[in-house]
């Protein structure tokens, strides 16, 4: 049942390429039952599944068997909470794009066709499986973003692609030398889990390229520079998808793949991955502290956002990998949201990002919706007790606090800048008391009121924080038996949960 919206996803993608061009209307419907459909599938297993610790099967079967390859999917806690995290961005970003005329059958086709791969990820157990849904969710993004983005879209787009492609790379020739290591059997995540006890000469280097080929497209510091780009250029649904979901691949990838593979390479390199996470936490809120566009400052947070996942794997701790895989959740939503309003909500209608320009239109008057809309989601952000960031980074820096008591202490300051450029965007973006003769920016029409398909979406997801910061079980109670599971006996057996 839960495999449905991988299905959906690819079919809504493929028949909204035989409708007739030129019907946006249309083409708007058919990808928002899509999507709606598949988020329905998920919630429907969400609620009835009792969370155990084991992978279960949904389907498998050989698909190359002279190379062990099998068509493997399954499910656990952590890959149902992404799979609802996917259902969630993807039904908001079509909401959030309904303005969208030029083009429209392809771009929900694309956008279809991305949300499939990415379904397919966090089915996959696999790891062949896992790779090629992982390139699929890859391709669309360059075309959504060179086609339908903005400031320098081109490079954007490129930029984004190579950074992923180079990461994929790097994937590839560890998942290829894993299973020849492991006799050229199978490419099951679960078998190699379980019986396939690599040396450790052999993980001390597949480990850390498995990592930060994954970690690429997680925002993992110093790799992260395609983020900022990637997100500025892309348009508002493309931004959203890739904070809210394709970001999560790299990360889930990270503690799917390279952590459960090689336990002992992780173990030793550990402290070295954590200190690129707070890098990546202190750096990202300063470097967003001071940006003068407002499209940079939510990229170069998720950035800072991101390495808070990263500090979390590496704490090797029930407390921080619930903590890391509730952080990507809360992200996911959060960011989304972020993008949206600066993106469609505010760049769609006054045509600047630039604060200097903003600070003179009176947005908070002008688009009250959106003044509010962004103010909670700030809070969200800056992880307020009420919202879903708060409870994930305070699990991450509890579990980073056992590990690494020091790297916790700069995290917190990391926390603390995060108030300070927030804040700032807050301040600059919409309650600015610049008066628009001084600043020559001012403009002299009325703004387009939001609309009611971008007023659900972003009641959707400022809910989705809410209920998960005020219930954080209803994720909890799921995460935590996942890591009861075989894929992790080995770290288990090794005292390091």
């Amino acid at each position: 049942m839960l495999a449905l919206p991988i299905y959906l996803s690819f079919a809504g993608a493929l028949l909204l390429l035989l409708l007739p061009s030129g019907n946006a209307r249309l083409a708007r419907t058919v990808a928002l039952l899509t999507a709606a459909a598949g988020l329905a599938v998920t919630l429907g297993v969400a609620f009835t599944w009792q969370p155990i610790g084991r992978v279960i099967t949904l389907v498998k079967t050989p698909w190359i068997p002279s190379l062990g390859i099998e068509y493997h999917l399954g499910f656990d806690g952590i890959s149902l909470t992404l799979v609802v995290l996917t259902g969630l961005a993807a039904v908001a970003g079509i909401l959030f794009s309904w303005n969208i005329e030029h083009r429209a059958r392809e771009f929900f086709a694309l956008f279809l066709t991305l949300i499939g791969g990415v379904y397919g990820v966090f089915l996959s157990f696999d790891l062949f499986l896992l790779f090629v849904f992982y390139e699929i969710a890859i391709i669309p993004k360059y075309f959504l973003v060179a086609i339908w983005g903005s400031t320098r879209k081109e490079y954007g787009a490129m930029k984004l692609v190579l950074y992923s492609f180079v990461g994929s790379a790097l994937v590839l020739i560890g998942l290829i030398a894993a299973w020849a290591v492991a006799g050229g059997q199978t490419f099951n995540l679960l078998e190699l889990a379980k019986t396939a006890a690599f040396p450790r000469d052999f993980q001390m280097w597949a480990f850390p390229l498995v990592f930060i080929g994954f970690g690429v497209l997680a925002g993992l510091w110093p790799f992260h520079t395609w983020a900022p780009t990637g997100h500025v250029a892309a348009p508002t649904a493309a931004s959203m998808l890739l904070a809210g979901v394709v970001m999560k691949l790299g990360a889930y990838g990270c503690l799917r793949v390279a952590m459960t593979l090689f336990p002992e390479g992780c173990v030793a390199w550990r402290q070295f991955f954590a200190i690129l996470g707070v890098i990546g936490i202190v750096y990202g809120a300063l470097v967003a502290l001071v940006q003068k566009d407002f499209k940079f400052v939510i990229g170069y947070s998720s950035v800072s956002h991101m390495g808070f996942v990263i500090l979390g794997l590496m704490t090797l701790n029930i407390v921080g990998l619930q903590g890391a895989v509730l952080q990507m959740f809360s992200h996911g939503i959060i960011a989304g949201l972020l993008f949206a309003v600066v993106g469609r909500m505010v760049y769609d209608r006054t045509h600047t990002r630039e604060f200097a320009e903003l600070e003179a239109m009176g947005l908070s008057k002008a688009l009250p919706f959106a003044a509010v809309t962004f103010v909670l989601a700030g809070m969200a952000s800056m992880g307020l007790p009420g919202f879903s960031g708060f409870v994930a980074e305070l699990q991450v820096l509890m579990g980073a606090w056992k590990a690494f008591p020091t790297l916790a202490v700069i995290s917190g300051v990391g926390v603390i800048i995060g108030v300070a450029y927030t804040m700032r965007a807050v301040q600059k973006g919409f309650f600015s008391d610049t008066p628009a003769a001084a600043a020559g920016h001012g403009h002299d029409h009325p703004l387009p009121a939001i609309t009611v398909p971008e007023r659900l979406a972003a009641v959707l997801l400022i809910g989705v924080s809410l209920l998960i910061g005020l219930f954080p079980s209803l994720l909890l109670n799921w995460i935590r038996p996942a890591f009861e599971s075989p894929l992790f006996d080995r770290l288990l057996r090794g005292g390091l949960l």
